[in-house]
């Protein structure tokens, strides 16, 4: 039986072989880390529907950014569980809110080793849940909210965070933060816009880990629909001219696609939140003895990866180190 000249093999036939071709190879450095700091708390308290992963007290953020950079990883993103909710969600832009506090000790001990990514939103903050300022109806008043989205990003910055992280998807917030930055002399903090956000049943866990589930109706009214292409576009093109610096595609697994498109459209970098859904699949199986974790966590960032995120949010970055093959 004669072969072709060309043989796919050779390429495969060694680990250093095809490592060094390996053309999607996850690194640590590519992934964030997201840590959810509830001020409530002096001891961690263990997330029921994300096995592994905790609220930690602000005494031990510090920990936490440690295990971040040891593991490889030079990013974390921040989620505030506040002492008191209101209708406004004032603990979101208080110069001593919870993620302000969080952002303060970390940037005190790393410096600059560490990357502080703030996440921008109410919903953590609000006493119904929802990502913006509500009306007697309970409709989100879009405008209302774009104020305090911009206040609560330079409370952030000033700080010590390095990028702030919209992701309450009111129009118009990439251009309302920037001007708020821009005003408050804070012009080169980059903005990574949650630009494609998609309702998603994905979400759960995480509404369980920041207590920020809606406490009437849902998000649908401001968050895209899940067969939505074109629309994601759209939001991209439209946060990319406020002067949003990366775009994000929210969840990652089942929006692949989304995230290659999104690769090929726009020249800044993508990156891909691995959400706590997509995580908890994954541990429950893992635990259940059903798969591989340290194999299927590979793969999984492997196709984020492959697919054109150039970083991955993903709450599997703290003990990805001795898995990443």
């Amino acid at each position: 039986m004669s072969f072709p000249n060309v043989r796919m093999r050779r390429l495969r036939r060694t680990e250093a072989l095809r490592t060094m071709l390996d053309q999607s190879q996850v690194q640590p450095s590519s992934l964030i880390y997201p840590i959810f700091v509830d001020e409530t708390i002096t001891e961690p308290v263990p997330i029921v529907t994300m096995p592994g992963y905790f609220r930690y007290p602000l005494d031990r953020v510090v920990d936490e950014g440690k295990v971040a950079l040891e593991q490889g990883v030079r990013g974390v993103l921040l989620f505030g569980v506040p002492a008191k909710k209101d209708e406004v969600g004032s603990g979101a832009y208080a110069r001593n809110g919870v993620v302000q506090k969080a952002a303060k000790k970390l940037r005190s001990q790393f410096k600059e080793d560490l990357v502080i990514i703030g996440d921008v939103c109410l919903c953590e903050y609000t006493d119904h849940g929802h990502c913006g300022v509500i009306d007697k109806e309970g409709a989100v008043q879009n405008d209302e909210t774009l104020e305090l989205l911009g206040k609560t990003a330079v409370s952030q910055v000033e700080a010590g965070v390095d990028i702030v992280a919209p992701s309450a998807m009111m129009d118009g917030q990439v251009l309302a933060i920037r001007e708020f930055l821009d005003d408050a002399d804070f012009e080169q903090t980059p903005i990574l816009a949650y630009s494609a956000k998609y309702a998603s049943a994905f979400y759960g866990p995480f509404r369980d880990a920041a207590e920020s589930t809606p406490k009437f109706g849902n998000r649908k009214s401001y968050q895209m629909s899940q067969g939505s292409v074109h629309e994601a576009l759209r939001e991209m093109e439209l946060d990319i001219n406020e002067g949003a610096d990366m775009l994000m595609v929210k969840p990652a697994l089942a929006y692949l696609d989304i995230i290659s498109l999104a690769k090929s459209s726009f020249d800044v970098p993508i990156v891909a939140y691995n959400v706590s859904g997509e995580y908890s699949m994954v541990k429950a199986a893992a635990l259940n003895g059903w798969i591989d974790e340290a194999s299927a966590v590979n793969e999984v960032l492997t196709g984020i990866k492959r697919a054109g995120a150039d970083l991955i949010i993903t709450y599997h970055a703290k003990n990805v180190k001795d898995w990443l093959k």
